[in-house]
Protein backbone atom coordinates (compact mmCIF):
# COMPACT_ATOMS: atom_id res chain seq x y z
CA UNK A 1 0.00 0.00 0.00
CA UNK A 2 1.07 3.53 -0.76
CA UNK A 3 1.97 6.04 1.95
CA UNK A 4 -0.49 8.93 2.17
CA UNK A 5 0.67 12.41 3.21
CA UNK A 6 -1.46 15.34 4.36
CA UNK A 7 -1.47 17.07 0.96
CA UNK A 8 -2.71 13.97 -0.92
CA UNK A 9 -6.30 13.48 -1.99
CA UNK A 10 -7.79 10.02 -1.64
CA UNK A 11 -10.80 8.72 -3.57
CA UNK A 12 -12.55 5.38 -3.03
CA UNK A 13 -14.50 3.50 -5.70
CA UNK A 14 -16.58 0.36 -5.90
CA UNK A 15 -16.28 -1.06 -9.38
CA UNK A 16 -18.29 -3.90 -10.92
CA UNK A 17 -17.97 -3.98 -14.70
CA UNK A 18 -18.48 -7.08 -16.86
CA UNK A 19 -15.66 -8.19 -19.17
CA UNK A 20 -17.56 -7.18 -22.31
CA UNK A 21 -17.40 -3.54 -21.17
CA UNK A 22 -13.72 -3.82 -20.21
CA UNK A 23 -12.79 -4.52 -23.83
CA UNK A 24 -13.23 -0.78 -24.44
CA UNK A 25 -10.26 -0.12 -22.13
CA UNK A 26 -7.99 -1.55 -24.81
CA UNK A 27 -9.39 0.28 -27.84
CA UNK A 28 -7.31 2.98 -29.42
CA UNK A 29 -8.55 6.45 -28.52
CA UNK A 30 -10.01 5.37 -25.17
CA UNK A 31 -7.36 6.88 -22.93
CA UNK A 32 -9.45 7.83 -19.90
CA UNK A 33 -12.59 6.90 -18.01
CA UNK A 34 -14.62 9.12 -15.70
CA UNK A 35 -15.69 7.46 -12.48
CA UNK A 36 -17.76 8.68 -9.57
CA UNK A 37 -16.03 8.28 -6.21
CA UNK A 38 -17.90 7.30 -3.06
CA UNK A 39 -17.77 11.00 -2.13
CA UNK A 40 -19.78 11.87 -5.26
CA UNK A 41 -16.84 13.54 -6.98
CA UNK A 42 -16.25 12.68 -10.63
CA UNK A 43 -12.64 11.69 -11.28
CA UNK A 44 -10.92 11.10 -14.61
CA UNK A 45 -8.57 8.10 -14.57
CA UNK A 46 -6.30 6.83 -17.37
CA UNK A 47 -7.49 3.47 -18.73
CA UNK A 48 -3.99 2.05 -18.22
CA UNK A 49 -4.60 2.25 -14.44
CA UNK A 50 -7.61 -0.09 -14.72
CA UNK A 51 -6.15 -2.67 -17.11
CA UNK A 52 -4.11 -4.61 -14.50
CA UNK A 53 -7.33 -5.41 -12.62
CA UNK A 54 -9.25 -6.91 -15.56
CA UNK A 55 -9.80 -10.65 -15.33
CA UNK A 56 -12.15 -13.10 -17.08
CA UNK A 57 -15.16 -11.68 -15.23
CA UNK A 58 -14.23 -8.02 -15.79
CA UNK A 59 -13.36 -5.66 -12.94
CA UNK A 60 -14.90 -6.03 -9.50
CA UNK A 61 -13.86 -4.71 -6.10
CA UNK A 62 -13.02 -1.71 -3.95
CA UNK A 63 -10.29 0.60 -5.16
CA UNK A 64 -8.40 3.60 -3.87
CA UNK A 65 -6.96 6.41 -5.98
CA UNK A 66 -4.30 8.61 -4.39
CA UNK A 67 -3.26 11.86 -6.06
CA UNK A 68 -0.72 14.45 -4.91
CA UNK A 69 -1.24 18.20 -4.57
CA UNK A 70 -0.50 18.60 -8.32
CA UNK A 71 -3.18 16.01 -9.17
CA UNK A 72 -0.57 13.48 -10.27
CA UNK A 73 -1.59 9.90 -9.57
CA UNK A 74 0.52 8.28 -6.88
CA UNK A 75 -1.43 5.04 -6.80
CA UNK A 76 -4.53 3.26 -8.02
CA UNK A 77 -4.90 0.10 -5.98
CA UNK A 78 -7.37 -2.56 -4.91
CA UNK A 79 -8.17 -2.28 -1.21
CA UNK A 80 -10.04 -5.56 -0.71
Amino acid sequence: MTTIVATDKVFYFSIEVPYSYCEALYQQGNNTVVMTADSGQRVQVPTMRLRPFVDRQGIKGRFRLIVDEKHKIKAFERVN
